[in-house]
């Protein structure tokens, strides 16, 4: 199938690789050229120069950039994708961004006889490179079953949770629990190295019991050893919980912990810690 990605992240860039890899004709598109330049010498490929260049002739597009702001750029501006797409093709956003924009965008594709579904992605940059992502869809059940097969070359599981906005919805219930697991884990681990135990033995036994998850199992390690320079920045996921606590002033919903763990993280950026991992809680318990 010929398709194109728009935004060459840390995620969209081994995602793209995995629908190259599957036999897809893939044509990219990055701000920054070097970055497409660079895909196109690793996976089999093309660039294109705009973003409505490289979404000529491709039956899905997917984009995967940073914020309302960028997706609106790259969809809807003069050179945007929807300016070039074909009647009857298919947006798949990947971007972590607000319901808002994707029933925005939803509504724009079907007035122009295009097809629109959100699909946030959560499983962070080593689910990305191993092709085993958790996506949560928002958008049409006959459009899903046409994308179904394309994603599945980057994802370990992916749903269908309602209408267009319902996978940016699924996405802030995702960050929501991330947030409390992670600041969980920091005061455990602070906790141990005060109690002066064996903070590494003590998680490699309690990570199998019911207080186990994969934060606990892929991180616990590395907030012992004080490395955070890796993983999902602090930036970005300060802006997830944005999306999510402005979303929450909407809908009424009670998010007391979310919302004291956002200004924990911007404790973190205080010390300089603007991109490194959100397990970097600890460290504001540290200093």
């Amino acid at each position: 199938m010929k398709v194109a990605f728009i935004g060459l992240g840390v995620m969209g860039y081994p995602m793209a690789g995995h629908l190259a890899n599957a036999g897809h004709e893939v044509t990219v598109y990055n701000r920054t050229a070097s970055k497409a330049a660079q895909w196109c010498q690793q996976y089999k490929g093309s660039s294109a120069v705009t973003p409505a260049e490289a979404a000529r002739d491709a039956a899905i597009v997917f984009t995967c950039v940073g914020n309302d702001d960028d997706l609106r750029q790259v969809v809807c501006g003069s050179q945007g994708v929807f300016s070039r797409m074909a009647q009857g093709a298919i947006l798949v956003d990947h971007t972590t961004a607000s319901a808002e924009i994707a029933r925005e965008l939803a509504m724009t594709a079907a007035e122009q006889g295009l097809a629109f579904l959100d699909a946030p992605v959560s499983g962070g940059q080593a689910g990305a490179e191993n092709g085993v992502l958790s996506i949560m869809i928002g958008g049409e059940p006959a459009i899903v079953d046409t994308v179904m097969p394309v994603i599945d070359c980057y994802a370990k599981s992916a749903k269908l949770l309602g209408p267009a906005g319902s996978g940016q919805l699924a996405k802030m219930v995702n960050q929501i629990c991330i947030a409390g697991l992670v600041q969980g884990l920091a005061e455990g681990v602070h906790f141990a190295k005060q109690a002066g135990l064996d903070a590494a033995a003590v998680f490699e036994v309690i990570q199998h019991g019911a207080a186990g998850s994969w934060q606990m199992s892929n991180r616990h390690q590395t907030m012992i050893d004080n490395e955070f320079d890796f993983g999902f920045a602090v930036d970005w996921m300060r802006k997830d919980l944005n999306i999510t606590l402005d979303e929450a002033r909407r809908n009424g919903a009670q998010l007391p912990v979310t919302a004291l763990v956002d200004q924990f993280y911007a404790e973190v950026q205080k010390l300089g810690g603007h991109r490194w991992d959100t397990s970097s809680l600890v460290k504001r318990l540290e200093e």
